[in-house]
């Protein structure tokens, strides 16, 4: 009875998450060689390392405010070598403005890019897959709706482990030999069977990975779920983005860019010594309006990741005070397992192997769902043959005359 309840639910659930699925695992897939897709396919906006001394992060914000006067500058994002990306919030009555690609070393501009709707260039196409990834092209909508999927994925993923166990658990004997068959493809079988093992064998030898995805899209998507059931497990430091702050209109203006970029490296320099980590690079410089916080990112030993980095401090935009630290290891155990969770997530541990083998997980995903779908339409297809004779049975049946 148990087990034709969790096929019930397997069932379904791989239809109604199919299409989701096979559009993460494709896009994802894709993401994995982000870097060198941009260099490969957009060269103007990534031509990799440049010769010369970087200018400071205030400075290219200032810049990038001098070509776009329509807008205020809210983020710089050290993307790649040779590359930075700031981010504009549009002033009153302005149009939304795209994203600037600086030169770090002289300022000039590389390019812009659309941040929101249909790419319209080549340089567009790879940010808006990225935005398909994580929220359907959609917004805030599509990020919850996304989160949702990666929850029941999540579920779901427990449910299919059981369902390639053995039917009769109880029997102990030959345990293993039992579920030696779901691990295999048989070949010269049927279309349908290899349908059916490519489904089964290919979930069970990938599940580890695809557990940490679908658990890691539920931290990406739908966070609050996230941390309250890892809160039951882990400890996690408060984010040091949330604040109570009153609206920075009736604040004045923040501290200029360059005094909060000097006050940030400096905090984040004196953090370094007295906590004994190294910082390798900066990443990022954001001025958050809302909250009325500067945050400063840099790129640490404490750092798992590989391209990015997570190792932060904001700080107040008035005053220069320190609002909060995290670094992603070496404090609560829950923001330790977070950081492995999305970097793996990410494929940004482990070199080029591991990256590869993210990128097959990705078509594997999606392969599981179309095998999944198949599968289904071969099942329905034999219930309805099966229904249609019985059915021819019965209609026979009643016409024999009442004598027989």
């Amino acid at each position: 009875m148990t087990r034709t309840i969790f096929v019930f639910l397997h069932r379904w659930t791989g239809l109604a998450l199919a299409s989701f699925l096979i559009l993460v695992g494709v896009t994802g897939s894709i993401l994995v060689f982000l870097p060198e897709l941009n260099h490969w396919l957009t060269p103007n906006l990534y031509p990799g390392r440049i010769d010369g001394a970087e200018l400071s992060a205030s400075a290219l914000l200032r810049r990038a405010e001098e070509l776009t006067p329509q807008a205020r500058a809210t983020r710089i994002f050290f993307a790649a070598p040779g590359t930075t990306i700031v981010s504009f919030e549009a002033k009153p009555g302005a149009a939304e403005v795209d994203a600037l690609y600086l030169d770090p070393v002289s300022g000039d501009a590389l390019g812009r890019v659309k941040q929101k709707g249909l790419p319209e260039s080549l340089g567009d196409l790879l940010p808006f897959i990225d935005r398909l990834h994580w929220s359907l092209a959609l917004g805030p909508w599509g990020v919850w709706l996304l989160g949702v999927v990666a929850l029941v994925w999540t579920i779901d993923c427990f449910i299919a482990f059981y369902l390639t166990l053995p039917a009769n658990l109880l029997r102990r004997r030959g345990f293993l030999a039992r579920w030696k068959p779901a691990w295999l493809i048989k070949r010269g079988a049927s279309f349908y069977r290899l349908n059916f093992d490519l489904h089964r064998a290919s979930g069970l030898w990938l599940y580890p990975l695809l557990l940490v995805l679908a658990w890691s899209g539920v931290c990406f998507d739908l966070n609050v779920v996230y941390c309250g059931a890892m809160g039951l497990v882990f400890d996690f430091e408060p984010s040091i983005w949330k604040r109570d702050a009153p609206p920075m209109a009736d604040r004045g203006e923040p501290m200029p860019f360059e005094e909060a970029e000097r006050i940030a490296r400096d905090l984040m320099e004196e953090r370094a010594a007295r906590e004994g980590f190294t910082i390798d690079r900066r990443v990022d410089f954001t001025l958050d309006r809302e909250t009325g916080l500067y945050v400063y990112g840099v790129h640490s030993s404490r750092d798992v990741g590989e391209k990015y980095g997570g190792t932060t401090i904001a700080i107040d935009a008035y005053t220069g005070a320190v609002h909060g630290f995290h670094a992603p290891t070496g404090g609560k155990g829950g923001d330790t397992a977070t950081e492995w969770l999305l970097e793996l997530h990410m494929a940004n541990v482990f070199g080029l192997p591991y990256r590869i083998l993210v990128c097959a997980a990705g078509v594997a995903i999606a392969l599981l769902s179309v095998t999944g779908v198949v599968i289904w339409r071969k099942k329905r297809g034999a219930r309805r043959r099966s229904g249609e004779r019985s059915g021819a049975v019965v209609a026979r049946t009643e016409e024999l005359p009442e004598s027989m």
